[in-house]
């Protein structure tokens, strides 16, 4: 489908963004295959590897292209003046997306109402361990401050039986909120059990007397929030806590909107929206809570230790 400007910026956003996520994962999986993941410590359980920094370039860059005025905010530290391989640039879009009805309020979205966040390699400390089902790669639209779209890239799903199915490696899920989440099957989570994902590498007192509070009926520990947003979508979490200040806007501006899009409701741990426009602070302060339904349960259980210890 040709692209111009008939299609509303919401639409040709994510758009673009799942072509290039599709990009950036094959940039990851190259990286990996070669063995040399150059890993540069950024500080204490904070690390950066080549693919994060390739797969950002590859990102940004592209976006760059495709959407010259639009504000891009990448995780991490690099020369903006660096060239990039051509080979990394991805300039083609997704049918699907643009085939959508745009949502009215979205219709009229200009440029510099957008701010993407992108989280090029979400899970890198787990993608340095081999624990390769937790990594996704993050592309969050915001308008006005909003999360209203997302795309949350698996580069390595389906790894572990690809040989032996059809359906290949790596899977897109994306969703913009007023027309709905794909690409996957959406599954409600048992009404019986209360399953809380949170962190596996990076918990502290107050998280785990959070998590304790909400009265779990089985804890599961797994990296990135990508990740932890799926189990959600996919019926094995109900919830995803994280009291902690640790989490950034490119870490939850993508799967909040997709989460969002599919009916769920992601905030801080008061129940706080978490903004994204361009000038906040990029320190998600207030910890992390998502869910797929009963949201303010949780938020009603939040112990006191919690609520003081991170600012709403």
């Amino acid at each position: 489908m040709a692209v111009n400007g008939s299609h509303p910026l919401v639409l040709r956003l994510v758009s673009s963004s799942l072509a290039i996520a599709h990009r950036a994962g094959n940039i990851i999986r190259d990286i990996l295959k070669k063995g040399d993941l150059g890993i540069v410590d950024k500080g204490v359980n904070d690390l950066q590897t080549e693919a994060d920094r390739s797969a950002q370039q590859c990102i940004v860059e592209s976006l760059k292209i495709n959407f010259p005025k639009i504000t891009v905010i990448g995780e991490e530290d690099l020369d903006t003046n660096a060239s990039v391989d051509p080979n990394w640039i991805e300039t083609g879009f997704n049918d699907e997306v643009l085939q959508c009805k745009c949502p009215k309020e979205l219709q009229g979205v200009t440029d510099e109402q957008v701010v993407v966040w992108v989280d090029p390699l979400d899970g890198t400390t787990e993608f340095t361990q081999g624990l390769l089902e937790h990594v996704t790669v993050l592309i969050g639209v915001a308008v006005n401050g909003k999360a209203v779209g997302g795309v949350i890239y698996q580069p390595y799903y389906n790894y572990k039986a690809e040989a032996e199915s059809p359906l290949g490696l790596g899977r897109a899920i994306w969703g913009i909120t007023g027309i709905g989440a794909f690409g996957f099957k959406k599954v409600i989570p048992q009404e019986d059990k209360n399953i809380i994902a949170t962190t596996r590498s990076h918990s502290n007192v107050i998280n785990t007397e959070a998590v304790s509070a909400c009265q779990p009926s089985e804890v599961i520990k797994v990296g990135g929030s990508g990740h932890k947003v799926l189990l959600i979508l996919e019926g094995k979490a109900h919830a995803y806590l994280f009291a902690s200040k640790g989490t950034k806007k490119w870490d939850t501006c993508a799967p909040e909107a997709v989460l969002r899009a599919s009916g769920g409701t992601l905030s801080d741990i008061h129940g706080c929206m978490i903004p994204y426009d361009a000038s906040v602070q990029h320190m998600n302060t207030g910890g992390v809570l998502a869910t797929s339904s009963n949201h303010q349960w949780y938020i009603d259980h939040m112990p006191l230790s919690a609520r003081q210890n991170l600012p709403s």
